[in-house]
C-alpha cells in the first residue's frame, strides 16, 4: 500500500511521527535535560529508523538525520529567511514539480549526444523526443547534425525550459522545445522516443509507451530500465556518470 503514496507523504508523516514521539518523552518526564540540539539529533536518530522501517529508499535516511537538526543549526546562526527564501525560490526554478514527478534534472553526457547520433537515420525522415529536454544541449545538437529528422523537447522546469527555448530559438529550424507535462502528449507522432528520468516512473513510461507508440519506434532510456521488460539492446557508455542507454523496439 505504501507504494501507491507519494514518497514526500509518508516523508512529511516521518518527520511529524518523530517530532510527536520526542515531544512526548520530553513532557512526560524530567531526568532527562538535553539541549534543543540534542533533542533535534534524537529526533533525526527516531526518524531515520522510522524512515528505515518503513522502507523507504536509502537516500531518505540522511535526509531524516539530518532535517530537523540543520532547522535548528540554521536558526542558531541566524540566517536571514531571505536567503533561504532565495535559495528555495532558485531550487523551484531549476527542479520544478520533482516533488512531484520524483524525476530530478539530469543532463546528457557528450558521449550519450554521440550513440544517439550513431542510431537515427541518416537520410530517412523521422521524428524524436526528448522527455524533459532540460537546458536543450542534446536536442540543439542532434538537430544540428540531422537535419532530415524533426525534435522536439518537452521541459516543465522553468530555468531549464527558458534555456533550452533561447537554444532552440537561435538554433536549428527542426527543433522545437514546449513548455508542458510531457504525460500529456501523444507519442505515436515520434519515431523515436528519448527518456532519462528516474527509477519511479519506468513501469508508468513502458505502460504509456506501448499503448501509444508506432510499431517499429524506438524507446530509448538513459541509466534506467523498465522492471520486468527486458530491454533489446543496451549500450555502455563510458562517461562521467557510466551510462547506459536502454533500446527497446516496439
Amino acid at each position: 500500500m505504501l507504494k501507491r503514496i507519494h514518497p514526500g507523504i509518508i516523508a512529511l508523516f516521518v518527520q511529524i511521527t518523530a517530532v510527536v514521539l520526542i515531544a512526548t518523552v520530553i513532557v512526560s518526564q524530567t531526568a532527562i535535560a538535553l539541549s534543543l540540539f540534542e533533542w533535534s539529533l534524537l529526533q533525526g536518530l527516531t526518524a531515520g529508523l522510522l524512515s528505515f522501517a518503513l522502507r523507504m529508499p536509502v537516500w531518505w535516511i540522511p535526509i531524516h538525520l539530518g532535517f530537523l537538526p540543520l532547522i535548528v543549526v540554521a536558526l542558531a546562526l541566524h540566517i536571514s529567511s531571505t536567503a533561504c527564501l532565495a535559495l528555495f525560490l532558485g531550487l523551484l526554478l531549476i527542479y520544478g514539480k520533482t516533488y512531484k514527478t520524483q524525476v530530478p534534472l539530469y543532463l546528457s553526457s557528450n558521449r550519450v549526444t554521440q550513440a544517439l547520433q550513431a542510431l537515427l537515420p541518416e537520410s530517412s525522415r523521422f521524428s524524436f523526443v526528448d522527455l524533459g529536454g532540460g537546458c536543450g544541449g542534446l536536442l540543439s545538437h542532434l538537430a544540428e547534425k540531422n537535419r532530415n529528422g524533426v525534435f522536439h523537447g518537452i521541459e516543465a522546469a522553468p530555468l531549464p525550459f527558458l534555456i533550452s527555448k533561447l537554444r532552440s530559438l537561435f538554433g536549428a529550424k527542426n527543433c522545437a522545445v514546449t513548455w508542458g507535462d510531457f504525460w500529456q502528449q501523444d507519442f505515436s507522432q515520434y519515431d523515436v522516443v528519448y527518456a532519462y528520468l528516474s527509477p519511479a516512473p519506468m513501469t508508468a513510461l513502458w505502460e504509456k509507451a506501448s499503448k501509444e507508440m508506432r510499431p517499429g519506434s524506438l524507446l530509448i532510456s538513459n541509466t534506467f530500465i523498465i522492471p520486468g521488460v527486458a530491454a533489446d539492446k543496451s549500450i555502455q557508455l563510458d562517461d562521467f556518470s557510466n551510462s547506459t542507454l536502454y533500446l527497446w523496439k516496439i
